[in-house]
């Protein structure tokens, strides 16, 4: 690792965030938990929803998704 983010903007302008709930694209979901750079590029590491660890994604095999809060 050479750099870590919290902040990442996509060719497409997807913005992910640490926190962000996402989808991977074998339809996993679950939370970012950071953004790091290596000697390749940006990746975008999850913590899975159904998997226990940590997994790394490049960017364009996410898709950010809308939570919404529902009432108490």
């Amino acid at each position: 690792m050479i750099e870590a983010k919290k902040k990442f903007y996509f060719r497409d302008k997807r913005l992910f965030e640490v926190g962000d709930y996402v989808e991977t694209c074998n339809h996993c979901t679950g939370i970012v938990v950071r953004i790091d750079r290596d000697e390749i590029g940006v990746f975008i590491v999850v913590r899975l929803d159904i998997i226990p660890g940590e997994f790394a994604y490049d960017p364009s095999d996410l898709e950010k998704l809308q939570v919404i809060n529902s009432p108490k």
